[in-house]
């Protein structure tokens, strides 16, 4: 069903150089699912020199045939949505409405957004008698990661195609059957060949070749910070661009003239949405010190009225953690913030009733969490949420910026200036007033150690291309 023992170069599907391969596990059953084959080196080297080869053409290409090619790619992947979603149920464990409505669709929408903007984009400005213009960067590498895999593709994806680029794309070899699924819209929809490639591995291999490379002049990564500053490093002699959206631990502050019910309940949803394993996760929940009580309480109604079990059943709100190594490390910081005498409202250690095998942990809630509590440190990645009590604005400000990350937060009042006014001081890349609509266009990247560069619409665009000064063009 799954081509997990090929790679995708110059157009075709082709057997990597090399034999290794390593098991698929389904998270909700521990089962494995497919043994994926993973690709080398050389491989990378067989890719980027396909890439190489279009990149002329491609970059050259008119921008009207880039934004048809996008809404095909859309139009493809519309077509298979199913297919993306049982992918990911499969092998990362989202439930199959989640997977089919938020993981995949996010897909159809980046490029169909992409397109958009494409279309009203200009390349070329005149400024006086010089010429400013924007050129594809080249041949980019993709590095991508387990959680959000078709999301995270295709928003890398999309503006390269966008800008004239070629690429060379690693999904994650923990839960890649979603990206083999992609690459054949991709094929389907008339990618030219060489354009995308494709090369299954792991990091320590395929990553580190493709961020080591001298034939790629970008590379685009999404992953942990460890992770990142090991690709940064690996780039760094060939002095490429790296654009990196790294790890969060993203605050959520609730000021004293919100709605409480409405704030704790949609925040708390927003943790516990896949399984916590989201970068943008609003963990950690800011709320005023003499609601401590009221919030922790809302908290554990929502907690406790979720259903986590076989993400493929009906009405499943949580699938499994991802991996073993996942769930062992929510446990640890569950059990570590036990051990602080941070206030278990909700949830706790192992698995739900019931569940006597997968990665499935419990939707936990902990109030009066404090500064130096493990789960105000550390990013969890997992379905727990922390309440932490501030005594004013200022406070609850300082709290929120307390962190080395700066991915996204929220902000919930019942007065949309002092929202905005906290908005703007907060210390990261993409805020949420008052549960907006997700935009596709607005800038998603972040702060300090949440890494640089940003993606989604016309600013991930920008990123893959060069600006090019022409003096004298206009004499």
């Amino acid at each position: 069903m799954y081509r997990t023992s090929e790679i995708y170069i110059a157009g075709q599907w082709v057997e990597p150089i090399g034999s290794e391969a390593i098991s698929v596990i389904n998270p909700a059953t521990e089962e494995v699912v497919a043994r994926l084959v993973l690709g080398s080196a050389a491989d990378v080297d067989h890719a980027v020199t396909a890439a190489r080869a279009a990149f002329p053409a491609f970059a050259a290409s008119p921008k009207a045939e880039r934004v048809a090619l996008l809404r095909r790619i859309s139009a493809a992947l519309a077509a298979r949505i199913d297919d993306l979603a049982a992918a990911m149920t499969l092998d990362m464990g989202a439930p199959t409405a989640f997977s089919r409505n938020s993981q995949a669709q996010s897909g159809i929408d980046h490029m169909a957004t992409m397109a958009d903007v494409l279309e009203a984009f200009e390349f070329d400005a005149i400024r006086g008698d010089t010429l400013i213009s924007r050129e594809a960067i080249g041949v980019v590498g993709m590095i991508c990661p387990w959680n959000w895999p078709v999301n995270q593709i295709a928003c890398k994806v999309a503006p390269a195609l966008a800008a004239g680029c070629t690429m060379v794309l690693k999904p994650s070899e923990i839960a890649p059957l979603s990206a083999l699924v992609f690459a054949e819209c991709l094929h389907d929809a008339g990618v030219p060949p060489g354009v995308f490639n494709l090369v299954n591995g792991d990091g320590p291999t395929v990553g580190a070749a493709i961020a080591a490379h001298r034939g790629i002049d970008m590379v685009s990564f999404t992953g942990s910070t460890r992770a990142g500053i090991a690709v940064a490093k690996a780039a760094a002699d060939t002095v490429k661009r790296v654009a990196q959206e790294l790890g969060g631990n993203s605050p959520n502050v609730v000021l004293d003239d919100a709605d409480l019910e409405k704030a704790v309940s949609e925040g708390a949803l927003a943790v516990f949405s896949n399984s916590g394993q989201s970068c943008d996760s609003p963990a950690r929940m800011l709320v005023p010190m003499t609601r401590m009580r009221d919030a922790a309480a809302i908290a554990k109604r929502v907690a406790d009225g979720l259903r986590v079990g076989p993400p493929t059943e009906p009405g499943i709100d949580l699938g499994p953690l991802v991996s073993q190594a996942q769930f062992d490390k929510v446990q640890r910081l569950i059990a570590a913030s036990i051990e602080a005498r941070a206030t278990l409202v909700a949830g706790g250690l192992g698995r739900p009733a019931g569940l006597a095998c997968g990665y499935f942990a419990r939707p936990t809630v902990f109030a009066d969490v404090t500064e130096d509590m493990p789960t105000f440190v550390n990013e969890v990645f997992g379905p727990v949420l922390s309440l932490i009590g501030y005594s004013d604005e200022d406070d609850a400000v300082r709290l929120a910026n307390l962190t080395e990350y700066g991915l996204a937060g929220r902000v919930q009042s019942g007065n949309l200036e002092r929202a905005r006014r906290v908005a703007r001081r907060l210390r990261a890349g993409w805020i949420e007033i008052n549960g907006p609509a997700f935009d596709y266009r607005a800038p998603f990247g972040g702060y300090k150690q949440s890494g640089n560069g940003r993606e989604y619409g016309e600013f991930g665009l920008h990123d893959y291309l060069e600006i090019k000064g022409v003096l004298g063009w206009g004499r």
